[in-house]
């Protein structure tokens, strides 16, 4: 998520290509690796020719992830090393002819856990609608535990549609030391292949997660004001750090937070971002791309909310509001963190003084 983070090679594609005029065909139901035809040097093994143990070995060969298998947000292990890290395993233990080497592959578990290696089974305890399409999930945890992550980290999910597995990453919205439980803010697509499987989570369903990864490495009072810009669900990140910072006594630090939504129905989490805008060092406006007039909003959003889009303007007005030179937070879609930081550098605000989800 953040963009320090090495890029993925699911970004990679498997695409037609030719090699002494033999063409490499593209199987999606083979969990999108690349195939040779039958006039390659090196065709597939056919299966009436081989011994019943040789077609074991094969059945527990891994299978390489397809990029619907990959969430795109820089996780260390990315289910690409998780699988090549299994597949060196694996023809360990077939040159060794010994399959108890390949015991401690684990691809989910059932202990209520986190691991970044292996999916992890939680139970749906709650599902709330906050708009059309945006939906607050809290899993249980047994007893009082908690996931302990560290501010901003994500966690990823993987579900199954249509036979095909995807993956997606999502940050929970929970205070860090939240005990029993965890929450997810998730916004729902209409064409979205992960939107098809989350719309059908009820109460007691079990859904699978791994991680965490990424993560801002906050500590209380390093900055003197923390300037966050959040579109949409990129609200997520913000809730823990702000949520840290009101619940320290000690911490000191001012906090802006810009969150831009289409209209004022659409705005996520309005009680929580009320009773945090109370404390003294907290100020929330809000931006909002679809609304011409704000004068039917309740009058204590009139204040400080603003009609439109964020730009260039708007955020001079903002940053030379802040009472102190900001660190800024953003997340969003590609193309907004994109504006974001062009805007901010227009502004005087520098690379070195952002950090972006």
């Amino acid at each position: 998520m953040g963009l320090s983070l090495a890029l993925c090679r699911s970004t990679l594609r498997a695409e037609p290509a030719q090699r002494n005029n033999d063409w490499l065909m593209f199987f999606p139901g083979n969990g999108g690796r690349v195939q040779e035809d039958a006039s390659d040097d090196f065709p597939n093994p056919n299966p009436e020719a081989m011994t019943d143990s040789e077609q074991d070995w094969l059945a527990l060969k891994p299978q390489e992830p397809s990029p619907s298998q990959c969430c795109g947000s820089g996780c260390k292990p990315c289910i690409y090393d998780v699988y090549e890290k299994e597949l060196a395993q694996w023809e360990r233990a077939k040159a060794m002819h010994d399959k108890s080497l390949l015991m401690g592959k684990k691809e989910q578990s059932n202990n209520s856990e986190l691991n970044p290696d292996t999916f992890t089974a939680f139970s749906v305890s709650s599902v709330e609608q906050l708009t059309e399409d945006t939906y607050q999930y809290k899993f249980e945890l047994p007893g009082n535990s908690s996931l302990r992550l560290s501010l901003g980290q994500h966690i990823v999910l993987r579900g199954v549609v249509n036979g095909l597995e995807v993956q997606r990453a999502y940050t929970p919205i929970s205070p860090r030391n939240a005990e029993g439980y965890f929450e997810v803010l998730i916004k729902c697509y209409e064409a979205g292949l992960m939107s098809q499987y989350i719309k059908t989570w009820k109460r007691g369903d079990v859904v699978f997660w791994r991680g965490p990864f990424g993560g801002f490495p906050y500590q209380p009072n390093k900055h003197g004001e923390l300037l966050m810009l959040a579109s949409g669900t990129g609200l997520a990140p913000m809730i823990p750090i702000l949520q840290s910072i009101t619940d320290d006594e000690e911490d000191e630090t001012f906090v802006t937070l810009v969150g831009c939504f289409p209209t004022f129905d659409k705005i996520y989490l309005k009680p929580l971002l009320q009773d945090l805008a109370r404390y003294w060092n907290i100020r929330i406006y809000y931006v909002l791309s679809q609304e011409t007039s704000l004068e039917k909003l309740p009058w204590s959003y009139q204040e400080n909310t603003y009609a439109g889009r964020l730009n260039e303007d708007m955020m001079k007005t903002i940053v030379n509001s802040c009472r102190r030179k900001p660190f800024v937070l953003i997340c969003g879609s590609s193309a907004f963190n994109e504006d974001m930081s062009r805007y901010l550098k227009a502004v005087g605000i520098e690379e070195n003084s952002c950090f972006v989800f």
